[in-house]
């Protein structure tokens, strides 16, 4: 694969990556550690400690913006088929035929400027005070406790909450934010019935392919110089790897789980805990029945 193969090869997965973005799949966990408490008197409470990625805040976004510039097609030879270097009239010609569309890009780059910030609780993603913003944001709300910006997308945070379990739970909300790829939900069943998926903790889950996205990308992290083509600095922004643990402590009975081990009575109740890693397939999924 010959450089500029290479350069569009990531540009095509870099704005992927931002297509994703603007549908909504725009986070995803780094290194983390989160529990899940349930117990039969209706109460629940939650911690995850660790990193949270954004993609509209990394240097991904920025990628994308310098893919936006001119790359030659390649050129191949009529009765071979073989690509050969491209003439200087041919170079032109593809060069004008850019520049003639040069009004169509921007409005689409404007467009989604514009959904990028919908997307984002008015937060405009090219803004530099951007990540102060969002930190400002999530630390309004309860339970994030720790909100420390890492540079280049990601966050170390430690959130905490617990109540009565009297409805249906999502993690992550954030204000003003679409409420898509969630990490964990618990979904309540009539008769005191608890369902417990948490697709973001799953790299091959459909419903969450930012995920999948950011596997795909660390693959092209070895890539060389990206050159004139790319982005200036010519290298991949690094990003987090979904990598930790997700446990659930429960006093009732697992109806059904995915785990290895299946329930493990402890002091504090049967826990089931998954290892996540860029190898996950399948995400953690419990059925648990409080009633008893």
């Amino acid at each position: 694969m010959n450089l500029q193969t290479s350069s569009k090869a990531a540009a095509t997965a870099l704005l992927a990556g931002l297509s994703l973005l603007l549908t909504g799949c725009f986070i995803t966990p780094g290194k983390f550690t989160s529990e899940l408490i349930l117990t039969e008197e209706d109460r629940f409470s939650f911690t995850y400690e660790g990193e949270i990625f954004f993609l509209g805040l990394s240097g991904l976004a920025e990628l994308g913006a310098a893919a936006d510039e001119f790359v030659a097609e390649e050129c191949y030879d009529e009765d071979t088929y073989v690509e050969r270097e491209c003439s200087a009239t041919e170079l032109s010609d593809q060069r004008a035929a850019w520049d003639a569309n040069a009004g169509v890009r921007a409005a689409e780059a404007a467009q989604q400027a514009e959904q990028m910030s919908a997307i984002m609780g008015g937060i405009d993603p090219s803004d530099p005070e951007a990540s102060a913003e969002l930190a400002r944001l999530l630390l309004r709300q309860e339970g994030w406790d720790r909100v420390e910006d890492k540079g280049d997308g990601v966050f170390d945070v430690s959130y905490s909450v617990s109540g009565e379990l009297s409805h249906d739970f999502m993690f992550p909300i954030i204000e003003g934010f679409p409420a898509a790829n969630p990490f964990v939900q618990i979904i309540l069943r009539d008769g005191d019935v608890v369902r417990v998926n948490a697709p973001g903790f799953s790299a091959g889950n459909e419903s969450n392919p930012m995920a999948a996205m950011m596997g795909g990308m660390g693959g092209m992290a070895g890539l060389s110089a990206m050159g004139q083509q790319g982005a200036g600095s010519g290298e991949m922004p690094n990003t987090p790897v979904i990598e930790g643990t997700f446990t659930i402590v429960t006093n009732g009975v697992i109806r059904a789980n995915n785990t290895d081990e299946g329930g493990v009575p402890t002091a504090r109740g049967d826990e089931l805990v998954w290892s996540i890693s860029p190898r996950t397939q399948a995400a953690p999924t419990a059925l648990i029945d409080l009633s008893r």
